[in-house]
């Protein structure tokens, strides 16, 4: 661990010793300063490996903690590394299975067609017919794509965020920016989730089963009796991803629909059953060649109670009003305590970003005001909960999304009628009006006599 550690400083080192005449020795203009130092850290993270690739996809997406620099460059990180041999990946199916990849599948190509820092892709085709868990049976010869754990990797990662662990204890001796243990434990929590296949076939099973009556909305079938913990059997999905739109253009497909389609499939996700795909960048979504949304790689996904929905639909009920006060109410609700300090200038600041959320031309802009709130909490030194942060970051990926694919689309107003749903339902249960008649009867009784 401790030549780990020095050759984790020493590469941080080199990188940023190497962007010093970028930043002209920290003599040019602030903003260029921090991102010469940003593009530093995110070619050392590409350096040191899969956990600090990980590490700075979470990293591009916590605006409230970190630079808007940094954040922008870890954007662009590159999770794509060297594939590894053939042998190696055969290895591991071996272990799984103890049996050859050809006694596994009809046909196993040994040339992958994808390999990133956890996990290595190789396309197989389907031996015998099966009927998956939700959906058709999948035919005899059906495509296949087989998600295999690189071996060693999780060994390594786990190895790597214990070195980190120790670096960031004593870094968060000396900052008061955020919580480096914090971060770290939230980002351990999520890799863990990834190692494991067999929750992304799971929740890419339910997420079929949401959807079962939208024919729109499509996620691979899990051929289950050929998965487990290193490896996930999965339908091959053909399409086009969202950076492929010219091709996609010149089959006839209709990005107008789809963007809203797909907008609204993620409010389903969000408010009707509290779990949700939450890492919708482009290479994540498929558009297919018969007008479907294909979505791939359930990885990371949040999960919401019937509380927190109720409380997330009233901070968008803030945001339609321009009412900050509900804002920070329900914020404080899921967990994001203001100080009371604080209150009168997050307030403001709420204020401000809720007026530039609706210009007076033009579509809403829920980025505007999501990310806003964040940097504004992190400029106040407010922790904010990872679900909490990772569902604001996710609705305004999905904004994004879909205006690549219909630039005039406006998500909350999307969001609208699932909004109304929510607050109707809990105006309507019962046990929360058995709770809030009295201190209604109350009111009406100060009204009448005063």
């Amino acid at each position: 661990m401790v030549s780990r550690t020095w050759q984790i400083v020493g590469v941080a080192l080199k990188h940023q010793l190497a962007a010093l005449p970028a930043a002209r020795f920290g003599l040019t203009s602030g903003s260029r300063r921090r991102q010469a130092f940003a593009r530093g850290w995110r070619l050392a993270f590409e350096e040191l490996g899969p956990a600090f690739i990980k590490l700075g996809q979470l990293i591009s997406v916590r605006p409230d903690e970190f630079s808007s620099e940094l954040v922008a460059e870890m954007q662009s990180m590159q999770d794509a590394v060297p594939a590894l041999p053939a042998s190696a990946i055969r290895e591991v199916i071996r272990h799984e299975f103890a049996r050859e990849p050809e006694d596994l599948w009809a046909t196993f190509d040994d040339e992958p067609i994808a390999s990133a820092s956890i996990a290595q892709v190789h396309r197989a085709t389907l031996a015998h017919a099966y009927t998956p868990v939700w959906g058709d049976t999948m035919e005899q010869g059906a495509e296949l794509a087989i998600k295999v754990i690189r071996p060693g990797s999780a060994e390594a990662i786990r190895g790597d965020i214990a070195v980190a662990r120790s670096l960031a204890r004593r870094l968060g001796r000396l900052t008061r920016r955020f919580d480096p243990v914090a971060l770290l434990d939230e980002f351990s929590a999520t890799v863990e989730r990834e190692l494991d296949m067999r929750k992304e076939g799971r929740f890419a099973d339910r997420f079929s089963y949401d959807f079962r009556d939208d024919p729109q909305v499509v996620a691979p079938r899990i051929v289950w009796p050929l998965s487990s913990a290193r490896v996930l059997s999965m339908e091959y999905i053909t399409g086009w991803r969202l950076t492929d739109l010219d091709a996609a253009s010149a089959e006839g497909v209709d990005f107008h629909g789809l963007a809203v389609h797909g907008a609204v499939a993620f409010m389903r996700q969000v408010f009707v059953y509290g779990r949700y795909h939450a890492d919708l960048h482009p290479a994540n979504v498929f558009v297919t060649p018969d007008n479907k949304i294909a979505y791939l790689d359930f990885g990371i996904v949040g999960y919401l109670t019937p509380e927190e929905r109720l409380n997330i639909t009233q901070v968008m009920a803030a945001l339609v009003y321009r009412d900050p006060d509900r804002a920070l109410t329900y914020s404080d609700k899921l967990g994001v305590h203001v100080p009371p300090a604080d209150v009168p200038a997050v307030r403001e600041g709420l204020g401000r970003l809720l007026d530039g959320a609706f210009p007076d031309e033009g579509h809403s802009n829920f980025a505007h005001f999501g990310l806003g709130f964040l940097k504004l909490l992190g400029e106040h030194h407010i922790a904010i909960p990872s679900g909490y942060g990772l569902l604001i970051k996710s609705l305004a990926t999905v904004e994004g999304v879909s205006r690549t694919l219909y630039p005039d689309i406006d998500i909350i107003q999307t969001a609208q009628p699932f909004t109304t749903r929510v607050l109707g339902q809990a105006f309507g249960d019962p046990g929360r009006l058995y709770v809030r008649i009295p201190a209604a009867v109350r009111a009406a009784l100060r009204e009448l006599v005063a």
